[in-house]
């Protein structure tokens, strides 16, 4: 009997700091670097932020992030949208971390969820950034995973 594999991995980063409350839309790569990249033959679609699975099944999405918090409280907050209809979003994983009165702060923050993708043409996911004060952002870069999004597909529907 021939032994089942994984049939999707993949991880796309982000390029450039993120400064603004808002999906993350653009400045996206799949990760690159010597001894990374999308592990399978079938990898994962983006197009201006929305990501698109290439086969039905349970996927485990996450979003790692990491940034700087001015010398003020401050929550950031990362999340993970779905839509099962290729139109409205929900978000389904959240997570938020607070900087420090009076220091700066930086920070690292995960997010993580299994979604069940029943149809390749509506479940998509997108990922969002919010409650970011003046002077703070996710970090971004070209050579290395600061802020990161991860596909791993574990199995059937």
């Amino acid at each position: 009997k021939k032994k089942k594999s994984i049939t999707v991995a993949d991880q796309f980063r982000i390029t450039s700091n993120v400064t603004s409350n808002a999906e993350i839309t653009s400045n996206i790569e799949r990760v690159d670097s010597t001894g990374q990249g999308g592990l399978t033959a079938n990898q994962m679609s983006e197009s201006s932020g929305v990501f698109t699975f290439p086969l039905t099944g349970i996927y485990l999405v996450s979003f790692d992030a990491t940034g700087s918090a001015p010398s003020t409280a401050d929550n950031i907050s990362i999340t993970i949208k779905v839509t099962t209809n290729n139109s409205s979003y929900n978000g389904i994983a959240y997570n938020s971390e607070c900087g420090n009165a009076g220091s700066a702060k930086t920070f690292g923050a995960t997010v993580k969820s299994l979604i069940d993708v029943t149809d390749v043409s509506n479940v998509k996911v997108k990922f969002e950034v919010g409650s970011l004060a003046s002077g703070s952002f996710l970090t971004g870069d070209t050579t290395q995973n600061t802020s990161y999004f991860t596909f791993i597909r574990l199995g059937d529907t």
